[in-house]
């Protein structure tokens, strides 16, 4: 494989960061994951960084060097992040629970799968244009069956990871990707403030995501202004093309089998929490997802 990726992140006008993005990559798999942790709930942060650990642990475990099923990993990977964070509150007597918002994606072959919760985004940017970006688990952009009446905050989230109810998780169609393809992944941060037409406009204006990137980030925050949110994107090129001036990309060849790249285990609270995975949780979680898609195909047969 061969990618150039750009992530950032900035506070804004928030006491503190709680958005966590990194990315992962084998000789011929990649995982990119970015996650918001939702303020009105306690350590929103740390529900970002235990959904980023978590899914990059089973990454880590599953791609050897390529994960067998791409779309079973992702919603697996995903609940596995919330019954973790579940288990994190349930430890420590919390009466309420760190909660975030998480979209990952992963390439792998010539094609991209992701998988989102809440309302962070993924986008994808083909010759100039917007070919498809994730919907927000939200009111505004998952109206009422039958038209009832709506809340008053329309961006009312609908899901998130460490909710008490059942996380909802999409899975999106694969995407078959074509050199010079350019996927981001952001927080509401960005998007809350940038329309898709000038997201899509600076992804494709012919920069490298290096310089596409930090622009988005300073535009988003000079928008948001000084009470700005968080600002967080992982923006990439899909086998970018060789042509001075593109940027320096990742090329995975070189990489031997057993090889596992990571930007994000630098900075985790405790390395103990990475090892402790609840094993048994995971297992419960892709019980409970099987016999739910076994339900789910009984039911349309």
């Amino acid at each position: 494989m061969k990618f150039s990726v750009f992530q950032v992140s900035r506070k804004g006008g928030r006491l503190k960061n709680e958005d966590r993005m990194g990315y992962c990559y084998t000789r011929e798999s990649g995982l990119f994951v970015l996650a918001d942790g939702m303020g009105g709930h306690p350590e929103g942060e740390v529900a970002a960084q235990m959904a980023l650990q978590t899914i990059a642990a089973l990454y880590q475990r599953e791609a050897r060097p390529v994960l067998k099923d791409v779309k079973a990993f992702l919603t697996s990977s995903v609940m596995s992040a919330h019954q973790q964070i579940m288990r994190y509150a349930g430890t420590k007597g919390m009466l309420d629970t760190p909660r975030t918002t998480v979209v990952a994606a992963v390439l792998q072959g010539t094609t991209a799968h992701w998988a989102h919760c809440g309302d962070s985004r993924l986008y994808v940017v083909r010759d100039g244009a917007l070919l498809t970006r994730t919907r927000d688990h939200s009111h505004a952009e998952r109206p009422r069956p039958g038209g009832g009446p709506e809340p008053v905050n329309r961006n009312l989230l609908l899901t998130c990871l460490g909710s008490p109810t059942p996380p909802m998780i999409d899975v999106a169609a694969p995407l078959q990707l074509q050199r010079g393809d350019r996927l981001m992944l952001c927080s509401d941060g960005v998007w809350g403030v940038l329309d898709d037409a000038l997201i899509v406009h600076t992804l494709s204006s012919g920069k490298p995501v290096s310089d596409a990137a930090p622009d988005l980030a300073e535009m988003a925050l000079r928008k948001g202004g000084a009470h700005s949110d968080n600002v967080t994107l992982i923006a990439l090129e899909w086998e970018m093309p060789d042509a001075p001036g593109i940027g320096r990309g990742i090329s995975t060849d070189s990489i031997s089998d057993g090889v596992f790249a990571s930007t994000i285990q630098a900075g985790m609270p405790s390395e103990t929490e990475l090892d402790d995975l609840d094993e048994d949780a995971i297992e419960r979680s892709i019980a409970e997802i099987n016999e739910a898609i076994r339900r789910s195909a009984a039911r349309k047969a």
